[in-house]
C-alpha cells in the first residue's frame, strides 16, 4: 500500500469502506505530512489537528454503523475564504485576523454532513485578490515543484496542499481563475463549476457575480465525488440555481468518441511559452486519438475580457468590502479623534496593497461621471463575451485551451508589475465573465526560460452552462489514457 497521504479520495474511500484503514489513521498520516513539509510551503494558515482527530473518530463510528457517505472520513483542507464554525476565517487579511465564524458555509456544511474531516484552512491571496498567493497578509505559499516559485492564486494554499500530499482534496474559490490557475501551476485537477451550481452562502464575497466554489483534487474522478456533495440548490443563496444535480461519478464513462471539441484561436496568441504550447497541443492530439473531433473556433471578444474583468470585479469588490468599517467586526483602529478618521485608519492598516488597489479601481469606475464610460460599458462587453460562447457551443460540445500562457513564475517576479501579473489569467477570466464551468487537468511539463526545473502545465476544458458532467468525463477519459496527474513533486 502507498503511503496513506498519497492516496486519492477514491482510493481512500475504498480502503475505508473495506475497513483496511481507519479515518484516524488516514487523518494522522495527513497531519504528519503537514508537519513534515508545510514548513517549506506555508500552504496552511490554520491547522485544526484536535478537531480533525475528533471528526475522524466520529467518521470511523459512522463507517462501522454502515451509514457512511462517499466522503465520510476523508480529510480535507478548506480555503480560508469559506466560513467554518468555530475555526478562524481570516481571508488571509489583517482585517479578519481574529474573526471566528459561528456557522459553516453551505459547501462546508454539506461535506461535514458526510463526516469529511477538516485538517485546516488554506493560505490564499488576501480576499481572493491575486494570482500568486503572494498577497497573503501573513506569508506567501511556495510551489511544491520548485519552492522558489509561486503556486498560483488565489487558491494557492489549496493547490499546494493537494500537490504535496497534505490533503487528499481541498475546497477553493474561483473568481477569475483562482482554482484553475493554481491547479495548473501545481499539477493537480481543479474544477470551477457553473455560476450558481454551488451555493456561495458563507463565502466571504470578493466579486459576487463572479465568485464560485469548487474542488481541487488528484483527478477528475475525485472532483466528481466532491462536486456531488457540494452542488445543489440552497435557498440561502439567491443566485443558487434550482437545477437537478446529475450523478457525476456515473457520467465518467471514459468515452469521448464523437464529441466535438473546439480550440479557440484567440487562446493561442503571442506571448505563450513554447513549452506550454507544445504540452497543450499534445494533449489535444491525445483527445483526438481517443475519438474526439477537433475543430478550430473563434471567440473574438476574448481580447476585451481582461479589461472587462478589471472593471467589474473591482467595482463589486469596492461595494463588498465597504462593510469593513471597524464597527461591527474585524480589525478596528482605536484612539482616533472621530468616527471617520477611525474608519480611514482601519482600512489603511487592515487592507493590503492589492486590495486597496482594486477598491480604488472599483470606486473610480463607479464614481459619478464615469459609471457609463466604465462599469456600464464593461457589462455590455460581458454580454458580447457570453454571446461568443453561446454561438460556439451551438457547434461544439466543449472547448479545449491552455489554462495559463506560462508555468509557475518566480516569487517576486511580478509583484511590482500588476498588469503583467493580471495577464497570467487571460485564458481563465472569460469563463467567469460568462458564468461557465471549466476544469484544469495536468497535461505535461515545460521548463521555463528562467529556470531548469520542469514545471506542470494545465489543460483547460470549458463547457456550456451546467455541463460539469461532460467536462469531468472528458477529463477522466484523458486521465485514463495518460499519467500526468499521477506525477508527484519531490518534497
Amino acid at each position: 500500500m502507498s503511503e496513506l497521504w498519497q492516496l486519492s479520495v477514491a482510493q481512500a474511500a475504498q480502503l475505508l469502506a473495506d475497513r483496511a484503514i481507519s479515518s484516524v489513521e488516514l487523518t494522522d498520516a495527513c497531519l504528519e505530512r503537514i508537519a513534515a513539509v508545510d514548513g517549506q510551503l506555508s500552504a496552511y494558515l490554520t491547522v485544526t489537528a484536535d478537531i480533525a482527530r475528533q471528526q475522524a473518530q466520529a467518521a470511523d463510528r459512522r463507517i462501522l454503523s454502515g451509514d457512511a457517505g462517499p466522503l465520510t472520513g476523508i480529510p480535507m483542507q478548506v480555503k480560508d475564504l469559506l466560513c467554518t464554525n468555530g475555526v478562524p476565517t481570516t481571508c488571509a487579511s489583517r482585517m479578519l485576523a481574529e474573526y471566528v465564524p459561528v456557522y459553516d458555509a453551505t459547501a462546508v456544511a454539506r461535506l461535514r454532513a458526510q463526516d469529511a474531516v477538516l485538517l485546516g484552512k488554506g493560505n490564499m491571496d488576501e480576499f481572493g485578490m491575486g494570482s500568486s498567493t503572494e498577497n497573503s497578509a501573513f506569508f506567501p505559499t511556495r510551489n511544491p515543484w520548485d519552492t522558489s516559485r509561486v503556486p498560483g492564486g488565489s487558491s494557492g494554499g489549496s493547490a499546494a496542499a493537494v500537490a504535496a500530499g497534505m490533503a487528499p482534496f481541498a475546497l477553493g474559490t474561483d473568481t477569475g481563475g483562482s482554482i484553475r490557475q493554481p491547479a495548473s501551476f501545481c499539477g493537480v485537477t481543479g474544477l470551477k463549476p457553473t455560476y450558481g451550481r454551488v451555493s456561495r452562502y458563507g463565502l466571504v464575497a470578493y466579486a459576487s457575480s463572479l465568485d464560485q466554489i469548487g474542488p481541487l483534487a488528484r483527478d477528475a474522478a475525485d472532483c466528481a465525488l466532491i462536486l456531488q456533495a457540494i452542488a445543489g440548490h440552497d435557498p440561502r443563496d439567491a443566485t443558487s440555481l434550482p437545477a437537478p444535480t446529475p450523478d457525476y461519478a456515473a457520467a465518467l464513462t471514459g468515452d469521448v468518441s464523437g464529441l466535438r471539441l473546439g480550440v479557440p484561436s484567440e487562446y493561442f496568441a503571442d506571448g505563450m511559452d513554447a513549452g506550454v504550447r507544445a504540452a497543450v497541443a499534445a494533449a489535444i492530439d491525445q483527445l483526438a486519438a481517443l475519438g474526439a473531433e477537433i475543430r478550430e473556433v473563434s471567440l473574438p471578444s476574448t481580447e476585451h475580457a481582461l479589461a472587462c474583468y478589471y472593471i467589474i470585479a473591482p467595482s463589486e469588490c469596492s461595494a463588498n468590502l465597504a462593510r469593513y468599517d471597524g464597527v461591527k467586526y474585524g480589525y478596528s483602529h482605536q484612539g482616533d479623534a472621530d468616527m471617520w478618521e477611525a474608519m480611514e485608519r482601519t482600512r489603511q492598516h487592515g487592507f493590503g496593497p492589492e486590495v486597496k488597489r482594486r477598491i480604488m479601481l472599483g470606486a473610480f469606475a463607479l464614481s459619478s461621471g464615469y459609471y457609463d464610460a466604465y462599469y456600464l460599458k464593461a457589462q455590455q462587453v460581458r454580454t458580447l463575451i457570453r454571446q461568443d460562447f453561446a454561438r460556439v457551443f451551438a457547434d461544439v460540445d466543449a472547448l479545449v485551451a491552455p489554462v495559463s500562457p506560462v508555468t509557475a513564475f518566480l516569487l517576486g517576479d511580478r509583484t511590482d508589475d500588476p498588469v503583467r501579473m493580471y495577464l497570467v489569467d487571460i485564458y481563465t477570466i472569460p469563463v467567469n465573465i460568462a458564468g461557465l464551468p471549466a476544469v484544469s487537468i495536468p497535461c505535461g511539463f515545460a521548463t521555463p526560460d528562467d529556470g531548469d526545473t520542469a514545471l506542470p502545465v494545465g489543460l483547460q476544458l470549458i463547457g456550456p452552462h451546467l455541463a460539469e458532467d461532460r467536462l469531468l468525463n472528458i477529463a477522466h477519459a484523458y486521465q485514463q489514457a495518460t499519467a500526468w496527474h499521477r506525477e508527484r513533486p519531490n518534497i
